[in-house]
């Protein structure tokens, strides 16, 4: 019998083949039914698992879709506001009405009301939908935009049969674009009046001209009834553009205003009423009226819809007469609390005692006593003025006055704002608008007639400001040594940095007696988040109600002044977040536009307008970095992007932000256009001079620099700060030589004979308190008053 064969210690055992593939049978074959244990305990619990992600992108997905569909259904509808449509037309010489008409006879059972004011109101009661038209007037920059703030649809009209966009129509597409453009819809007017062969070419025209500016409108036909129908249903069931500066807070276009005066006192309380729209809206915070200013509420009431989409039998009246009657039913939504109501105080009242005090010592009097006799301060006055006059100049403390000749450079005095100077800014356009004036005249003019026209003061200071903003453009920053004082003392107040990028720089230092006046966040961006996070369930969400304010002491001059000038322009208001009536530094980012090639300088008198205010300004402008330090700008360029800093209410961002000047014929220009960046008033505007040296005797890595200074205690004193040439050497002042300002000085490598050497100093610098709160008075005239805020 054969005997089996058994394998001993030494037997080979091969390892199993590792396939990266196994069948769900072989898996569950091999666990056999057990389960692991890092199903139940995982150390990365956050991560989740495939099925699980596709889970939460769904739900994702599926409340997106519902949000969407909510805000479109949130309007038009019989419990929502209607559609607020603005009419703006894209020819000057273009009437709207006759677009308005065909919109109001487009549907038979079309129910068509109109409001005190202008505004016209049209239910679709086949569509179930509500639409309200506005007309701001033409040639009026502001009452353009204060519409298409409020506005969810901006309706462009033109014609086949003018020129379908003139000037006037490219003016109102850059506005609408620079502040946030609404729902757009484009319609042409008049293609019936075109010959039948030609009709689809002139359509074809206007699209072309249309598509420079909206690339993905399509234009619509308005001539028949059927072409009414189309542009509603279009205006009904559009994609809505979503503006974030307004959707965070409440808003509504005024209805019906009246204005009743208190018995006492020089005030009232105005009653505005209208659709409230966006956010909710708290009877304890503050509003802000576009052109009034901000205000304190005392109640607000909810009223009957005087629009509604059906005229049954109890709507037959309409919506002024329905304000009127006896039988309208009021309900009272919010009372104010006066313990919980926001206050007014925009600026901190700073204690001029609220400091560390040390008291002097009788030593450092005296030496302060003899300091001030030897010491001439050079104030400029203007001519004629006496000794006793100028005494009652005050003196800024801020930095960049100039007054006790720190900073007058010698190329352009930049920091001294003087009457002079902000005249010939404001007076900018008067060459423009005398040269049209000469050319609409007749053709044979005399030269003492067209000199007479001329302003060749206005003219020179112009060209001044040219070359000065050339001269900053070729060699930036760089200025001259002056050789009747002494460089520590013209440059007393810069200081020299080793690195601009790295260096430190307390941003508390030295600050000016305006920032004593200011509120500061501690953190701007967690601050801005939490306030649009936060949702009060308290308040009554009142989002379509049809609502009125009662707003509190208005004054009686400022209403009637308001009132008189601005009785067909639209009234807007808008709730304030938490903290924005309080006064801070704002920083905005602006981009030049195309319009303008004139430079802008630092401190000139600018209008602004971010988000929901206009006011006037005199802005710094800096660099737009990422550093700690941001280098300070002369001059505002061409093309050019840059960050404008000025004291202003606190907003907060995202709100765009539009910068105009007022020319001399009061015509207004857009400069420049962009978005709030912050409200920082530890943003470091640091301006930097240069001084230039030239090689006299080069030695290898030593050189001779002559022409920096031109005394032995000025190269003694710049001896720390660190050198650089224009062609990229490095070095420091070793010792200086003679008596004339001669240094010797050390350099990474041989310095050339044609370079330059260079000494950088800088200075940090702070806007002026200019703010003044923008009130138009007068429209006939097209001019601005202003109101100190």
């Amino acid at each position: 019998m054969q005997q089996a064969h058994r394998p001993g210690q030494l037997k080979q055992s091969n390892k199993a083949h590792k396939s990266r593939h196994r069948s769900k049978r072989g898996i569950a074959a091999a666990v056999k039914g057990k389960v692991n244990v890092k199903e139940f305990v995982r150390r990365n619990r956050h991560v989740l698992k495939k099925d699980e992600r596709r889970h939460q992108a769904l739900q994702l997905r599926k409340n997106k879709r519902e949000e969407v569909l909510a805000k479109k259904r949130a309007l038009g509808g019989s419990r929502y506001p209607p559609f607020l449509v603005c009419v703006v037309p894209l020819n000057a010489q273009l009437d709207v009405q006759s677009a308005l008409v065909i919109l109001k006879t487009c549907s038979e059972g079309a129910v068509v009301t109109q409001s005190e004011n202008g505004i016209l109101h049209i239910g679709l009661p086949n569509f179930k939908q509500r639409f309200s038209f506005i007309c701001p007037e033409i040639d009026n920059e502001f009452a353009l935009l204060d519409a298409l703030k409020i506005a969810d649809t901006v309706l462009y009209v033109s014609s086949a049969l003018d020129e379908p966009v003139d000037e006037w129509g490219e003016k109102v597409l850059a506005l609408s674009m620079a502040q946030g453009m609404p729902t757009p819809v484009v319609v042409a007017m008049d293609i019936e009046g075109v010959h039948p062969k030609k009709r689809t070419s002139e359509k074809q025209n206007v699209q072309k001209l249309i598509s420079k500016w909206l690339p993905e409108e399509k234009v619509l036909q308005l001539d028949k009834s059927s072409d009414g129908l189309n542009v509603l249903r279009r205006i009904g069931n559009q994609k809505r553009n979503i503006l974030h500066h307004r959707e965070k807070r409440p808003y509504l276009l005024a209805e019906e205003v009246q204005y009743i005066p208190d018995t006492e006192g020089e005030s009232g309380t105005l009653k505005i009423s209208g659709y409230l729209r966006g956010m909710p809206l708290n009877v304890n915070g503050l509003i802000h009226i576009t052109g009034l200013g901000d205000f304190q509420m005392s109640r607000i009431d909810g009223l009957e819809d005087p629009h509604p989409l059906s005229s049954g039998k109890e709507n037959v009246k309409s919506g002024v007469d329905a304000m009127d009657a006896e039988n309208v039913k009021v309900s009272v939504l919010q009372v104010a609390d006066p313990a919980k109501q926001e206050t007014l105080a925009s600026e901190n009242i700073p204690d001029p005692m609220d400091a560390e005090q040390t008291w002097p010592t009788e030593e450092e009097i005296e030496q302060a006593n003899l300091e001030t006799k030897k010491k001439k301060i050079k104030v400029k006055v203007p001519k004629g003025w006496s000794d006793y006059q100028a005494a009652w100049i005050v003196e800024s403390d801020a930095e960049g006055e100039g007054s006790d000749g720190s900073d007058n450079d010698e190329e352009e005095n930049e920091d001294f704002m003087s009457c002079e100077e902000d005249n010939s800014d404001a007076e900018g356009g008067e060459e423009d608008n005398d040269f049209e004036s000469v050319t609409e005249s007749e053709v044979g003019i005399s030269d003492e007639r067209y000199d007479a026209t001329i302003d060749a003061q206005e003219e020179q200071e112009m060209l001044q400001k040219l070359a000065a903003a050339k001269e900053d453009q070729q060699f930036p920053d760089e200025v001259d040594t002056p050789r009747d004082m002494s460089a520590r003392e013209r440059f007393t107040r810069f200081r020299g940095l080793e690195s601009f990028r790295t260096s430190p720089w307390d941003p508390k230092e030295n600050l000016p007696a305006d920032y004593a006046r200011i509120f500061q966040f501690e953190n701007y961006e967690r601050t801005r988040r939490r306030i649009f996070k936060e949702n009060d369930e308290s308040l009554v969400n009142m989002y379509g109600f049809y609502v009125t304010i009662h707003v509190k002491d208005v004054r009686q001059d400022l209403w009637n002044a308001f009132h008189t000038s601005n009785s067909t322009s639209p009234l807007a208001v808008f709730g304030l977040l938490p903290h924005e009536h309080k006064m801070s530094l704002m920083n905005v980012v602006l981009k030049r536009t195309g319009v303008s090639e004139e430079p802008i300088k630092s401190k000139e008198r600018l209008i602004f307008q971010v988000g929901y205010r206009r006011f006037i300004v005199n802005p710094i402008f800096s660099q737009h970095t990422n550093g700690s330090k941001h280098k300070y700008e002369r001059f505002f360029q061409p093309g050019s992007t840059c960050v404008a800093s000025f004291f202003a209410p606190i907003q907060f961002s995202p709100s765009s932000v539009l910068c105009f000047k007022e020319k001399r014929n009061t015509k207004l220009q857009l400069l420049a256009s962009g978005v709030l960046l912050s409200c920082n008033p530890d943003r470091l505007i640091v301006k930097r001079i240069v001084l230039s040296g030239h090689p006299y005797k080069v030695h290898k890595r030593s050189a001779v620099i002559r022409f920096m200074f031109f005394n032995r205690e000025d190269v003694a004193y710049f001896k720390p700060c660190k050198l650089r040439t224009k062609y990229g050497r490095t070095g420091h002042i070793k010792e200086p030589l003679g008596t004339h300002g001669h240094m010797k000085c050390v350099f990474d490598t041989q310095l050339r004979s044609q370079d330059t050497v260079l000494l950088n100093l800088y200075k940090r610098m702070f806007p002026k308190w200019t703010y003044e709160n923008c009130i138009v008075t007068d429209r006939d005239n097209k001019s601005a008053d202003v109101m100190e805020s």
